[in-house]
């Protein structure tokens, strides 16, 4: 897929930070602090979107990938029930501390354009170490929460297998959900058993 970003560096002391955006945010998706997990709905152009970042996060382990939802989330599904997040994706070697997000994004300037070709992983491909336990696997990840922002810190390979669960999103979600009311199509993006998890939702409709 072709995907359209902008890179933004800032330092904070002596260390130099690169955060790549979307150049254009979902107008349909939304992320929030639920009472059981980290809940994320997605109409499909979101999720195919999301399914990317993903994918270049794993490839990216010296940035961290930032994909805003707050702003859109005043409209959008469960508006007001629950606290809405942005979304950070970063890898553990980068050694990012979360609580400095808010101090790093106040730094960001206007960013760069950059447009990036890469490939989202099949969602139908069976990820490696898919045989044991997900509370067995070092590929599970860290969730975080700071300045109302969702930190997902993991290993390529977990970021990789992120991205083939929103592709799963996009390519299934409008089949199973298109004409038939109450129905919904779902997916999980596992993470350490300290953690809640990240649910993740494809919803075909949204408030005008």
């Amino acid at each position: 897929m072709r995907l359209h970003t902008t890179v933004h560096t800032a330092r904070l002391g002596a260390r130099e930070f690169k955060v790549i955006r979307p150049a254009r945010v979902p107008a349909r998706a939304v992320l929030v602090d639920g009472p059981w997990s980290m809940d994320g709905w997605f109409d499909r152009e979101a999720a195919h979107l999301a399914a990317g970042l993903w994918a270049l996060a794993a490839t990216s382990p010296r940035s961290l990938v930032h994909l805003p939802l707050r702003e859109g989330a005043a409209g959008g599904a469960y508006a007001g029930t629950w606290r809405p997040l942005d979304l950070v994706l970063l890898h553990h070697s980068l050694q990012f501390a979360p609580s400095r997000w808010k101090e790093l994004r106040g730094r960001l300037g206007p960013g760069r354009p950059r447009t990036v070709d890469l490939r989202v992983p099949d969602p139908d491909a069976r990820p490696a170490g898919s045989g044991r336990q997900p509370w067995a696997s070092r590929d599970r990840f860290r969730q975080d929460i700071h300045s109302e922002t969702l930190f997902m810190t993991g290993s390529a390979q977990a970021l990789r297998e992120g991205a083939g669960r929103f592709a799963d999103l996009a390519r299934t979600g409008p089949g199973v959900v298109f004409g038939h009311t109450g129905r919904h199509y779902c997916r999980r993006v596992d993470c350490r058993p300290a953690d809640r998890g990240l649910h993740i939702e494809y919803l075909e409709e949204w408030p005008a």
